[in-house]
């Protein structure tokens, strides 16, 4: 990518972004950029403390823009703030009158999605021209829908025009860690060098190399990486429920991660998953008695 174009001169906080480099993305200097970036740079900013968990600062700071990206910005962060009726709302109606900007693509596409709306999301998403952000987010859907064959496809059409971004690396990553066999070491080696390079060391990278750790079989080696990210972050919710999992795999006690996961994200998914699937055994287990010999 040339360094001079209005792409390039945001290619460093573009990559802190979606490196889960969130505070390096807050604090980019912009005085550099040109009057068009101003707009997609912030954008970014915004996302980033929105990633951070300061959804309510920014409502604030977008309070009556009316630019349809800081509308977008909006619409994710009453989603994460917890106000899922007005989030989809705004994003439907931008959905309707502009499915062709590409912020609008993503963080209206993530809105619906996390509203269990996957199809009106991949109609939108579908309509990007070259958006690599799009790219993975429709990767990330196939995947929850375990449409693993659509996630290869769609990774594949974008490893013929976009070569070694980073974007895709990571979407064929997430894409072999669902594959399996030779794949999980693939992945393996792109989360590592993403985890153990100075420039991009992130909670994400040691996250994922985390992930790949298990599947390959080499839990203290994942453990290991999950308390690397938790020293960097002990409220960090990825990286408190993926220690939940590899601890129930140790078969070690996982009472206090628990409360720990409570308290940083009283409704993360894993909870009320975990509370649900809890919920369906103890009704299946009313059906039955135990029997005592006379």
């Amino acid at each position: 990518m040339d360094p001079f174009s209005a792409e390039g001169e945001l290619l460093n906080l573009h990559n802190y972004f979606h490196q889960g480099q969130f505070q390096e993305a807050i604090d980019f200097d912009t005085a550099g950029l040109s009057a068009e970036n101003q707009l997609p740079a912030r954008v970014l900013s915004l996302r980033a403390q929105i990633a951070l968990g300061h959804a309510e600062d920014v409502i604030a700071d977008v309070e009556g823009e009316v630019d349809v990206e800081l509308v977008a910005v909006r619409a994710l962060a009453e989603s994460a703030g917890g106000n899922e009726s007005k989030a989809v709302k705004i994003a439907e109606k931008l959905a309707s009158e502009s499915a062709d900007n590409n912020t609008v693509q993503i963080l209206a596409g993530t809105v619906l999605q996390a509203a269990g709306k996957s199809e009106e999301a991949l109609a939108l998403l579908s309509q990007h021209q070259g958006n690599l952000e799009a790219v993975a987010l429709i990767v990330q859907i196939h995947l929850e829908q375990n449409r693993t064959d659509l996630a290869i496809k769609e990774v594949a059409a974008a490893r013929r025009w976009a070569q070694d971004s980073l974007l895709v690396n990571l979407a064929e990553s997430w894409v072999g860690l669902r594959v399996g066999g030779e794949k999980y070491q693939q992945a393996f080696y792109v989360f590592e060098e993403l985890a153990q390079a100075p420039a991009t060391s992130s909670i994400q990278s040691l996250i994922s190399q985390a992930v790949a750790e298990v599947h390959l079989g080499r839990l203290d080696e994942a453990e290991a990486a999950l308390k690397q990210a938790i020293a960097k972050d002990p409220k960090n919710a990825e990286a408190i429920s993926n220690s939940i999992v590899l601890n129930v795999i140790q078969g070690k006690d996982t009472a206090q991660l628990k409360s720990d996961l409570q308290s940083a994200v009283p409704n993360h998914h894993f909870l009320t998953d975990l509370q649900e699937k809890s919920s369906l055994f103890d009704k299946a287990a009313t059906k039955y008695s135990a029997k005592v010999a006379a």
